[in-house]
């Protein structure tokens, strides 16, 4: 079997844009998927993340479809021929731009729908018509009802890190989906993992799928180096400094299980001098599309994400991911740590393990079936970094000429500015209180002899007396 695109027969517009992108040997997915999609048959693949994916589907998917390229501006020529469907949205458009890198010399036109941006560009795109349609289930589902895509020619279908999609509750949306689509059809799905509700989900829907596995299932990549280092919360930033020192890395992922955990992480790692950036999900799609091409661009440093960037996210030449929380999810951490180590380059995957953590390590273990060593880190002791002190008060290791809260601090005598005034020291004032002898009654007191007073206020009426109607007997 050929592990070079150059063996591949490929029409000329898509090897051009191949070998454009410096596309030389295979990967072993793209090795065995391609030959096997260019024959139109059924694939369930299984491959780790980072592992080339999205050409295996790709680039044969575009040499079936050239059949139907073709000049015309009308829509009614340009009907959507394949659907790919995501889990998140960056996974979305990441793919829709190397398809559309792909597909850059042929007459194919590819668009891409998410949420959290506005209908009405993705609108117009789709009603001048697209052949390949990218897309996470939801937002399609409502262009479905705008009556916006219409998907009554679909020849194929990916579903691509479909794993995902069912943990995160699209299992109803893709029964929806694919109720829109012809019965004949070719559908593909790719997954990391594979799970019982998976092959399920291929039983159902696949028609004589060709397995292609080309690891043991769960398994991570050969190329992490994965290592698991003992820490109290109080010190997991300052392992992740002492690791990214001594390893000189310049850029990495760091996860945590939380949204809020993760805006709090990345404005401490800020205030330490480190470009940070937070990715989750209260994030808006324009601020979650920045920050990754600030990451991209080497704008950033550090890039501390929930699990939402944890799948598909194709970022070449990240040297090392950091597990600041352990998932809860085992697969998760086989996701987490495909984000380096990347088409066949060496990366780093640390993991901080907290006392509270040695049932999800145990997980970790089961799914990957591989003894993990936790070890010990020694860490510089010195004082806590100021910005974890209480704020309001100075400290003695902030060094800040003429900050204004020293004074509050300092010593009376070292203080400048306003000094009280010297206390009078008259020993009148000092003498304690001596009642005299010729004193007499306040003049609001009565000063005749005291009377005494009724138990019954002069104020309340008594009682009347009446006659009783029954005695009591005695």
């Amino acid at each position: 079997m050929t592990d070079s695109f150059s063996n591949l027969s490929l029409a000329p517009t898509l090897a051009r844009a191949v070998a454009e992108m410096g596309y030389e040997s295979m990967t072993p997915i793209q090795a065995q998927a391609i030959p096997v999609v260019l024959t139109g048959q059924d694939v369930m693949g299984a491959a780790q993340t980072g592992t080339g994916k999205t050409a295996a589907f790709s680039l044969p998917l575009l040499q079936r479809l050239l059949k139907h390229e073709n000049p015309s501006t009308s829509p009614a020529r340009h009907p959507v021929r394949a659907l790919v469907l995501l889990p998140t949205r960056e996974l979305a458009d990441q793919v829709a731009q190397q398809i559309k890198l792909y597909a850059k010399y042929t007459q194919l036109r590819s668009a891409v729908v998410f949420g959290g941006m506005d209908m009405k560009p993705q609108t117009l795109e789709l009603k001048k018509g697209v052949e390949i349609l990218v897309a996470t289930p939801g937002r399609l589902l409502d262009h479905i009802e705008a009556k916006n895509a219409v998907l009554n020619q679909v020849e194929y279908v990916v579903l691509d890190e479909a794993d995902r999609m069912l943990d995160i509750g699209f299992l109803p949306d893709l029964q929806r989906i694919l109720s829109f689509l012809p019965k004949q059809r070719t559908t593909l799905l790719f997954s990391a993992t594979f799970s019982p509700e998976i092959k399920r989900l291929a039983g159902s829907y696949l028609q004589n799928p060709i397995t292609i596995e080309v690891a043991r299932p769960n398994e991570t990549a050969a190329t992490v180096e994965q290592r698991f280092y003992a820490a109290q919360d109080d010190d997991k930033r300052r392992v992740i400094r002492k690791v990214l020192t001594e390893r000189g890395i310049k850029q990495a992922f760091i996860f945590v299980n939380s949204k809020l955990g993760c805006g709090r992480l990345a404005r401490s790692l800020e205030r330490e001098g480190l470009r940070t950036a937070a990715l989750h999900g209260d994030k808006s799609q324009d601020e979650r599309l920045k920050a990754l091409e600030a990451f991209k661009q080497g704008e950033v440093d550090l890039l501390v994400c929930t699990d939402v960037a944890a799948r598909g996210l194709d970022i070449k030449d990240v040297p090392a991911v950091f597990n600041f929380d352990v998932p809860f999810n085992a697969e998760d951490y086989v996701h987490r740590i495909g984000r380096t180590g990347r088409a066949g380059a060496s990366g780093l995957a640390v993991t901080l393990v907290s006392p509270s953590d040695t049932r999800l390590v145990g997980d970790i273990e089961k799914l990957i079936k591989k003894k993990l060593d936790v070890e010990t880190v020694q860490l510089d002791s010195r004082p806590q970094a100021s910005e974890d002190r209480p704020r309001g008060r100075a400290s003695e290791g902030r060094h800040r000429e003429h900050d204004p809260r020293d004074v509050l601090d300092a010593p009376q005598e070292r203080r400048g500015g306003f000094r009280p005034a010297p206390v009078n020291r008259d020993p009148f004032f000092q003498k304690p209180y001596e009642p005299s002898a010729s004193e007499t009654a306040p003049s609001w007191e009565p000063s005749g002899p005291k009377t005494v007073r009724s138990a019954i206020s002069a104020n309340i009426k008594p009682k009347r007396k009446v006659a009783a109607l029954f005695k009591s007997g005695e």
